[in-house]
């Protein structure tokens, strides 16, 4: 079971951390700042700069301390936070990752959860400080508190698509 935790958190946190460093740096394929900057400005978040460094710097720092298994629940909140928001720009598309949908984001959802819920194994930095184990409630709050900040987010960043214009 510590095998497969440790697999599933380096995968879906150096996924996550990555994806971050896209958005404000030319690594790893990125566009650099001012390309994640106009990724927020064309899929109508306010706030230029300071939203894609916000996004990106918050997936790199909580992929980086899942992958490390490194207080799992506060990783697995900023995880879901920022894929909520990503589901949310998706949502419009249906389900299916092939439309451009929200698939992938629900399923780092889930998984940053399952993390939250089952603790990150015996093969993290959590448990060499003593960390063994998390109660359920953890995950709960850890769910609540990243789906909430995620809309929170949406709400207060996302410009309200402009009304269309009637030709005569």
């Amino acid at each position: 079971m510590d095998t497969g935790m440790l697999i599933l958190r380096l995968l879906v946190g150096l996924l996550v951390a990555g994806h971050g460093v896209q958005k404000i740096s030319t690594h790893l394929g990125g566009r650099g700042l001012a390309g994640g900057t106009e990724e927020f400005r064309s899929d109508g978040f306010r706030g230029g700069v300071l939203t894609a460094l916000a996004a990106g710097g918050g997936q790199i720092g909580s992929g980086l301390l899942l992958a490390a298994g490194l207080l799992t629940p506060l990783a697995a909140t900023g995880v879901i936070g920022v894929m909520t928001v990503a589901l949310t720009v998706k949502w419009h598309n249906g389900l299916w990752v092939q439309n451009d949908g929200y698939e992938y984001p629900l399923v780092l959802v889930g998984t940053a959860a399952a993390l939250a819920a089952t603790g990150p194994g015996a093969w993290s930095v959590d448990a060499l400080l003593g960390l063994t184990s998390y109660p359920l409630w953890w995950a709960v709050a850890a769910l609540a508190a990243g789906l909430g900040s995620g809309l929170l987010t949406r709400l207060v960043l996302h410009r309200p698509a402009a009304p269309a214009v009637a030709e005569h």
